[in-house]
């Protein structure tokens, strides 16, 4: 190619790339949710184009085409068959109203989830992965119709195979079998791992982030839940997947961890969010049980969130818990980035005089994340605000305490 050709291609990519990283910057500014994420996607593509422009696009991205249109679609298949679409007019004959002098505005989080709290359940608290994985695996071997699992991480360790044994056997009796896993969290999961499953009859699927043709460079979009629930009848939500460092037997020793066991009206609020995610993932509506059974008397709100939400549902329920607090406000932890709203509310909280202690742990498992978090600790000491860090291992549990009312236990990080 001649000199003067390659030099006009040349100028003619690197004028290409400049003009893209302008859209992008625009488009950034309009659509990122945060003010400090706009500036800084902004400033990047328009400064430094070569790298952040591939970054922006794969990692940038907070609408996920697809998604909530799946949703809806599964919506009206279930209606069609008289399921799930019922589930929240079902959920209604058990519902309860929070009284306020009680728990402030907490009544919010059902409006923001969609899901009423139902009073009629059993919440039973596991503590660590013996206890939680003990409870699992009696559950599964009970069951008599139905087993529905999502983790973000399975592994092909000890515990891995130990779940995939019991799977077998429960597929080989006649029981159907549903697990779905995130790819980019179980990205060491081998082939051999799903293939036997499948071959036995189990229906497993990945969460598959990148479905759709405008979806095919995103890797943000990830399924962090981890849910089990057996006939419609038990279930269970919280920190743990599936892998021998659940269980302590990792680098980071003692893994201290917090799940729950849930019976009642809460498990197909539960399933509700485990069928979304199973049609998003291989547009597939099973039939599955959707009676609510009162059980217990306590009350229960499944809250999900994630990024295809149409407002940040996270940060909101954090948000709420926190105003909400009027003596003392006792958080966990293992990650503590929290954004600008979040720790204005935490610090509005401790200043107002409640008791604001948040436990986080002393051995990081991700450094980088880890050390972010010290730039918040100066200014979190300055308004009373109590740091303390977990000496026994690693803690990874998800868990808030609000006055002597309302606590979360599930899987979104602070």
């Amino acid at each position: 190619m001649p000199k003067y050709d390659l030099i006009m291609l040349i100028s003619a990519a690197v004028a290409l790339i400049h003009t893209l990283g302008v859209l992008s910057a625009v488009h950034a500014v309009a659509s990122v949710r945060t003010p400090q994420g706009a500036i800084a996607w902004a400033v990047s593509l328009l400064t430094f184009p070569y790298v952040a422009l591939p970054l922006y696009w794969i990692l940038g991205r907070n609408r996920f085409h697809g998604y909530v249109e799946a949703l809806q679609r599964g919506a009206l298949e279930q209606a069609d068959r008289g399921g799930a679409a019922m589930i929240l007019e079902q959920l209604r004959n058990h519902q309860i109203d929070l009284p306020p002098e009680r728990v402030g505005d907490l009544h919010i989080l059902a409006r923001l989830s969609r899901t009423p709290y139902t009073q009629g359940n059993t919440l039973e608290l596991l503590v660590d992965g013996e206890a939680t994985f003990g409870a699992i695996f009696a559950a599964l071997k009970a069951a008599e119709r139905y087993i529905l699992i999502q983790f973000f991480i399975i592994k092909d360790d000890d515990l891995g195979r130990e779940l995939h044994a019991r799977l077998l056997d429960k597929v080989a009796a006649g029981i159907a079998i549903r697990v779905l896993y995130d790819e980019v969290g179980s990205h060491a999961l081998p082939k051999i791992y799903v293939e036997t499953l499948r071959a036995a009859g189990v229906t497993v699927s990945a969460f598959h982030t990148t479905r759709g043709r405008r979806n095919r460079f995103q890797l943000n979009f990830r399924n962090h839940r981890k849910i089990v629930v057996v006939d419609g009848r038990v279930a269970f939500v919280g920190g743990l997947n599936v892998g021998d460092e659940y269980l302590g037997r990792g680098p980071l020793g003692h893994w201290r961890d917090t799940h729950l066991r849930v019976e009642g009206p809460a498990v197909q609020a539960l399933q509700r969010v485990f069928l979304a995610d199973w049609y998003w993932a291989t547009r597939q509506a099973p039939d599955l049980e959707w009676r609510p059974t009162a059980t217990g008397n306590q009350t229960a709100l499944i809250f999900p969130t994630g990024p295809a939400d149409a407002l940040e549902t996270c940060s909101l329920f954090f948000h709420q818990a926190i105003v909400g607090a009027r003596r003392r406000l006792w958080i966990a932890s293992p990650y503590f980035v929290p954004d600008p709203p979040v720790f204005e509310a935490l610090q509005l909280a401790a200043l107002r005089g409640v008791d604001v202690r948040i436990l986080l742990p002393a051995k990081p498992d991700h450094k980088l994340v880890y050390l972010a978090s010290f730039s918040f600790l100066e200014v979190a000491d300055r308004t009373g605000i109590q740091i303390y860090r977990y000496q026994n291992g690693f803690l990874h549990q998800k868990v808030i305490l609000v006055d002597d009312e309302v606590a979360a236990v599930g899987t979104a990080n602070l």
